[in-house]
């Protein structure tokens, strides 16, 4: 099939993109800045934004099935950019598509467009999207995610997927978690903080969105998770898979906060997007720890390796592309 992608340049783009080229796909992808993950792959680039509906309706001719995985990640505000991309360029490529007699849109969501709360009960896809909150990041996808669904009463073919935190590799940019690993391997993170999150690793998001182009039904979510793990075992994981002594020194969240402005103002000056902020240490503490996949396992065929393998091949990744010191 003739497949288009936007934010194919992303962790889950290249990892997308190469598994569709295996399976013998044709493939279109939308890139806005650069292309240096999808280097050497037979693919078809167009260059746009979802700001730029003929670069949109470039991508969409022909295209059987578009994958919308493009969005603005960001855990430090920025309500005006977050809104243009993730909601009115979602709107945009709906209007394209619905133009262009697609067949289907698999629809890139999150795990926190949906609400985590109660905190102790088991988390699936009956949970409401976040209609409220400090986080733009979360309202953002939450109402792209309702445009979707909302448009599949009105005839539009799509299906939702809801990732948690995503980690593995070809992570070329690198990600935020990815930035992470990196920093704590380094040992340029000053200190590790309570909380975790379900980490599911990319190559299964990969399968499990593959799989939805003919087992998932329409204006249905599915959540693709793996496990949770707090940040403490997470580094005592990195540390047995690399045999690399890293930091493990833990401060409290109250005191993260005190120093979260002075973060912030090292990464303005350092050009780096700060790691801790009020926003993801909301989010270690305040996320449901019982997410369940079920749905996917039983309709999408959808499983989840080992948590300890993703981090090993995640980070022999790095070491092999130059990113670990």
């Amino acid at each position: 099939m003739k497949i288009a992608v936007t934010g194919a340049n992303g962790h889950v783009g290249a990892n997308l993109c190469r598994s569709l080229l295996t399976e013998g796909h044709r493939v279109k992808a939308l890139i806005h800045q650069n292309i240096n993950s999808l280097k050497g792959l037979n693919i078809e680039i167009v260059q746009g934004s979802l700001n730029d509906l003929n670069a949109l309706r470039s991508l969409c001719k022909d295209a059987e099935i578009v994958f919308h995985l493009a969005a603005m990640i960001s855990i430090d505000g920025h309500k005006n950019k977050l809104l243009e991309v993730n909601v009115e360029g979602t709107k945009n490529l709906i209007k394209v598509i619905q133009e262009n007699g697609v067949r289907r849109l698999i629809h890139f969501s999150s795990i926190h467009a949906l609400s985590h709360f109660p905190l102790d009960q088991p988390m699936d896809e009956t949970r409401p999207l976040v209609k409220e909150g400090p986080m733009w990041y979360e309202i953002t996808k939450s109402k792209a995610e309702k445009i979707v669904l909302d448009a599949t009463i009105g005839g539009l073919d799509a299906i939702v997927i809801n990732p948690t935190a995503i980690v593995g590799p070809n992570d070329f940019k690198p990600s935020l978690v990815g930035t992470a690993l990196i920093r704590l391997y380094n040992n340029t993170l000053p200190a590790l903080v309570p909380g975790g999150y379900n980490w599911v690793d990319v190559r299964d998001i990969v399968q499990g969105a593959i799989a939805a182009m003919d087992k998932g039904r329409k204006g249905e979510r599915y959540i693709l998770g793996g496990k949770w793990v707090s940040i403490k075992d997470l580094a005592l994981i990195v540390e047995k898979v690399t045999g690399k002594r890293v930091i493990k020194f833990m401060i409290p969240t109250q005191i993260a906060k005190i120093g979260v402005p002075f973060i912030k103002a090292y990464g303005w000056i350092a050009k780096q997007e700060p790691l801790y902020t009020f926003e993801s240490l909301r989010a270690l503490r305040e996320v449901n720890t019982m997410i369940s996949h079920e749905k996917a396992n039983t309709e999408l065929g959808y499983s989840s390796r080992d948590f300890e393998i993703t981090i090993r091949d995640t980070m022999d990744w790095f070491q092999l592309h130059g990113y670990l010191k």
